[in-house]
């Protein structure tokens, strides 16, 4: 089972909005939900998310880090279905019944 940061009923999923690069979109071996970077993103230390230390802290080589000063933390309900879509680099979190993830 793949592990999640949940507050109060609710998942906290992990998404770049900003223009120019993804960075859950653009880097298929990061889950939406990790939480180390949960982490690093509420404490404000989103910067330091470099491809060293995805190797380092998640044992995953070649991330893609052009997106992490855009991240953020979106908050959904627990099971509610999802997906993250790109474009032109900016992710956007939609939700609906029909979609892949599951929070």
């Amino acid at each position: 089972m793949e592990k999640k940061v949940i507050r109060d009923g609710n998942v906290a999923v992990i998404v770049s909005p900003g223009f120019g690069a993804g960075f859950v979109t653009w880097n298929d071996s990061i889950s939406p939900f990790e939480p180390k970077i949960v982490k690093m993103v509420e404490s404000g230390k989103k910067l330091e998310i470099t491809s060293e230390w995805c190797k380092e802290n998640l044992g995953i080589e070649d991330v893609y880090c052009g997106g992490v000063k855009d991240l953020e933390i979106v908050w959904i309900k627990k099971g509610s279905r999802f997906s993250i879509n790109e474009y032109d680099g900016s992710e956007s979190l939609y939700i609906d019944s029909e979609l892949p993830y599951e929070a």
